[in-house]
C-alpha cells in the first residue's frame, strides 16, 4: 500500500486505508530529524539541555530554548520556523492569564492549551500540523514539572525525556540513571543532562560553548537560560570526567554532516 500513500497525504484530514494521517506522521518525523534536546527534573529543579545547529561557518547557531514567563520555558526539536509561532502564542497566553488572574499561568494549564491548539490543526483542511515537539519545564507552588508535547496534540508528563535526532541514545542513558534524578543536586542534574545530550552526537563531534544551551528553573529560582561563556563551567566538569579540556567549537563541528541536514534548523 506504500505506493498509494500519495493519494492520502495531500491534506491533514484524509485518512489512509490503514487508519493513518500521513501528514501528522510527517510532522512527527520532522521532530525526530531535529537536533536533540534533553529535559529532566529532580524534586527541586528542572533542567533543559539543547544541541544547537548552524547553517554553515558564516552563520550563528540557532536558538533552541525560549523563556515564556519567569517560571517556565521550553526547548524544541523540529522545524525552527514553527517554534517562534508557538512561542508568541504561549507568551500572549501567559500575559492574558496574568492580567485576568493576577498570577502566573500554571505549566499544566499552558501545556493543555497548546495541545488543544495543535490537535485542532489536525482536523482542518488547508493547514498542516506544527512541525515541532516541545519539552516544557516549569516551577510553581505545586513543585517542578516537565512535559513533552507532540505535533499530534498529545502531551506527556515526564521525569526525564529526550527528543530529536539520535535521542534514543539519550533516553537509554536517562532510563539507566532515572533512580538518581529525584534526589540529585542541581549541578548533578545538569551533568546528567549533558551526558545524555553527548550520547546523541556523532563520534567525531563534541559539546562546546557554541553548540549547547542550558536552561534551569526551580522552586527557589526563576527560569534562566545559559549560553556561550556561561556554560563553560558545566562543560569543564563534563570534560574532567573524561580527562579532556573544554574547547570552543572547531571547524570540524561547524561542517555539516549528511544526517545533520535532515530537517533544517532545529
Amino acid at each position: 500500500m506504500a505506493m498509494f500513500r500519495g493519494q492520502y497525504d495531500n491534506d491533514v484530514t484524509t485518512w489512509s486505508p490503514q487508519g493513518r494521517l500521513h501528514q501528522v506522521e510527517y510532522a512527527m518525523e520532522a521532530v525526530n530529524q531535529g537536533s536533540a534536546v534533553v529535559g529532566l527534573h529532580s524534586a527541586t529543579h528542572a533542567v533543559l539541555v539543547a544541541l544547537k545547529r548552524s547553517q554553515d561557518s558564516l552563520s550563528e547557531h540557532q536558538k533552541k530554548i525560549y523563556q515564556l514567563d519567569d517560571h517556565v520555558g521550553f526547548a524544541f526539536a523540529g522545524l525552527t520556523a514553527d517554534a517562534p509561532i508557538i512561542y508568541h502564542y504561549l507568551r500572549n497566553e501567559c500575559l492574558d492569564f496574568r492580567y485576568a488572574n493576577n498570577e502566573s499561568m500554571p505549566a499544566p494549564h499552558m501545556v493543555r492549551d497548546l495541545c488543544r491548539r495543535a490537535q485542532r490543526r489536525t482536523q482542518r483542511y488547508g493547514g498542516r500540523p506544527y512541525g515541532v515537539g516541545l519539552l516544557l519545564a516549569g516551577a510553581d507552588h505545586a513543585g517542578v514539572s516537565l512535559y513533552q508535547t507532540c505535533p499530534s496534540g498529545i502531551e506527556y508528563a515526564c521525569k526525564a525525556m529526550a527528543i530529536g535526532a539520535r535521542s534514543q541514545s539519550a533516553r537509554t542513558y536517562l532510563e539507566r540513571h532515572i533512580g538518581e534524578l529525584g534526589g540529585a543536586s542541581l549541578p548533578d542534574l545538569v551533568q546528567h543532562g549533558l551526558r545524555a545530550l553527548k550520547d546523541t552526537l556523532p563520534a567525531e563531534a563534541e559539546l562546546t560553548n557554541r553548540n549547547v544551551s542550558i536552561a534551569i528553573v526551580g522552586v527557589d529560582m526563576g527560569f534562566s537560560v545559559y549560553e556561550g561563556d556561561r556554560v563553560d563551567s558545566y562543560l569543564a566538569e563534563l570534560k574532567a570526567e573524561t580527562g579532556g579540556t573544554p574547547s570552543t567549537e572547531t571547524s570540524r563541528e561547524r561542517a555539516k554532516t549528511p544526517e545533520s541536514m535532515e530537517v533544517e534548523a532545529s
